[in-house]
């Protein structure tokens, strides 16, 4: 039997890097955060999962400034595993809980790129759970994905939910990734789940979206549908290199930790500085309530068959990076997203606006 936990999402303050090696600045503040986190908050229950937001280990330089891909990818990206993911294992030894994180990352087989990768480290410091982003934060961040390089993706590990939901089977739970933007699109949490998640990690949102509701819309909308905790943690004050005196919070919102039917069982208020949430995880009664209720545990209900009618058509292009480097900003707007507009449009998906008419939402 699982006993109840608390998890801790780690809301910290961060430095973006211009190499490597200035990781390590930020391995060393997370450590001293979990501290803190991790011995008062298991004053109420054992701490068993601590989660570290997108972004903590490297910043988000590579969006911000528009970074080459390739030069990145030589100079910033780490290898999984590898010496921040040894320095990780060693804290989640340290507590006895398990540690979630993601950082930027390269792959054997995909040379010169980069993708945005998840995991999670055991208490023993074993590597159990590695996903790869499978959407980005678009139109701005770099990373490739696998579906920009989907043939070759497929080739390597198939098509199953594996490939790109994978969940690791752990003595907390089952344990996904749905970083960031991943969880704009119901899709993927949708995925975790059908391959067993019960708890999903769910990395930080970027300000005026997160601060306007987006965030906790978002992760307690993915709770709910899915019957899964997710724990939101946001990142803190942002300075954008390590000689950086301009604190900048680019987040703007509360982190949270929402139960298996969408109820914030965790709550920390925006905060523009070092803190952490934490809440109870109950992975027993999760699995009741899947197994007893005749409503709300929705799976059961799905009408897959009729469900694929909806994504018959594709729409947004596969491939996209298999023969080439990831555009930079510009070049993205216009060799994709204006693209991807007129496309919905020609289908008559979405009807154009009257001339003159503007959003200004």
């Amino acid at each position: 039997m699982i006993e109840p936990y608390q998890v801790v999402g780690l809301v910290p303050t961060m430095r973006g890097i211009r190499y490597r090696d200035e990781i390590k600045r930020n391995i060393e503040h997370l450590g001293h955060l979990m501290k803190a986190a991790s011995w008062l908050s298991a004053m109420a229950l054992p701490v068993r999962l601590i989660t570290i937001p997108e972004g903590a280990l490297q910043g988000f330089n590579d969006e911000v400034l528009d970074h080459d891909h390739e030069w990145f990818a030589a100079e910033c990206a780490i290898d999984i595993p590898g010496p921040e993911t040894d320095a990780l294992g060693a804290l989640a030894a340290k507590w006895d809980a398990y540690v979630m994180a993601t950082a930027k990352a390269r792959h054997p087989e995909f040379p010169g790129r980069f993708f945005n990768v998840g995991f999670a480290i055991s208490p023993q410091e074993e590597i159990v759970l590695v996903h790869h982003k499978v959407v980005p934060l678009l139109p701005v961040e770099h990373s490739v994905t696998p579906h920009n390089v989907w043939d070759r993706w497929v080739e390597l590990y198939g098509d199953g939910l594996d490939a790109f939901y994978p969940v690791a089977d752990t003595e907390i739970g089952r344990l996904g990734v749905m970083m960031a933007n991943e969880a704009s699109y119901p899709e993927n949490a949708r995925g975790l789940a059908m391959n067993g998640c019960e708890v999903a990690y769910r990395g930080p949102y970027p300000h005026p979206h997160a601060g306007n509701g987006f965030f906790e819309i978002q992760n307690r909308a993915r709770a709910l549908d899915n019957n899964m905790y997710v724990i939101g943690n946001q990142v803190g004050t942002y300075y954008l290199d390590a000689d950086s005196d301009i604190p900048i919070d680019t987040f703007g919102s509360a982190s949270m930790v929402c139960d298996y039917r969408g109820d914030v069982v965790g709550q920390v208020g925006y905060a523009g500085h070092s803190t952490w949430v934490a809440g109870t995880i109950d992975i027993q009664a999760l699995r009741d309530f899947r197994s007893r209720a005749q409503f709300g545990n929705w799976l059961k209900d799905l009408t897959t068959e009729q469900y694929q009618v909806i994504y018959r058509e594709p729409i947004y292009p596969k491939n996209l990076y298999l023969h080439r480097k990831p555009y930079a900003h510009e070049e993205y707007r216009r060799e994709v997203t204006e693209k991807q507009v007129e496309l919905l449009h020609e289908r008559d998906v979405w009807r154009r606006p009257d001339p003159g008419t503007r959003d200004e939402g």
